[in-house]
């Protein structure tokens, strides 16, 4: 894979540092001259470039035509947008993917053209909420580019779930329980499928409801 990662500081360094680990040809666009230096001299596989991810004249010299992918990570929402939409309008890119910070731009981006728009501060608040309180839940795992949400459950003694049938269950239209564990044993639900006191629940759906589905298996606490 050929990347062009444009945007600043340490969390620049790391991915370049990642990707290259794994045999991607990384290319660097920062607009701080101390920082390209350092970056050029601790990433000896990776290109830097000086200059703004935005200016089409600088992806043209970081050779944004032969990207597959462009990642724009500056603090700067704005700048994000437009690198995107340079790189895919002007030099056909197929994937550009933004750092949002505000987490309300991430449609607006994905409507403008944006192939993945993500927010850092919502990534951290569902993490925190779904984590911070919820014992029962021993994995909690983003799947498909984070579109889907797998949990393994634990039935609790204040379990809504407990001694219901899936049936009785009032989940989410997309979310659903794909499997249960009982004592070491795998077993396929189906409707009539009950649930008891310290079965293991395994729970796949949409990010956007899934602390729902939580809530309806394993209480409010969820």
């Amino acid at each position: 894979m050929r990347a062009i990662l444009a945007g600043e500081g340490k969390t620049l360094y790391y991915l370049a540092r990642q990707f290259t680990a794994k045999g991607h040809h990384i290319t660097i666009v920062d607009r701080h001259p101390d920082e390209c230096e350092a970056l050029a001299r601790r990433l000896e596989k990776s290109v830097v470039v000086l200059g703004n991810g935005s200016d089409p004249a600088v992806l043209e010299d970081a050779g944004a035509r032969q990207a597959d992918v462009l990642v724009a990570l500056t603090p700067e929402d704005q700048d994000n947008l437009i690198a995107c939409q340079v790189a895919r309008q002007m030099f056909g890119v197929p994937r550009v993917l933004a750092l949002v910070n505000d987490p309300d731009n991430e449609e607006i981006f994905k409507r403008l053209g944006v192939t993945e728009a993500f927010s850092a501060t919502r990534i951290i608040a569902t993490l925190l909420e779904e984590q911070a309180a919820l014992e029962e839940v021993i994995n909690l795992l983003p799947m498909a580019e984070g579109r889907i949400q797998v949990a393994e459950v634990v039935i609790g003694e204040k379990a809504p779930a407990r001694d219901k049938t899936l049936q009785e269950l009032d989940l989410p239209a997309d979310t659903l329980v794909a499997g249960i564990i009982r004592a070491g044993d795998v077993h396929i639900p189906r409707g009539n499928s009950r649930l008891y006191l310290g079965d293991k629940v395994i729970l796949i759906g949409r990010p956007a409801s899934f602390g729902e589905a939580l809530r309806a298996v394993a209480g409010e606490e969820a």
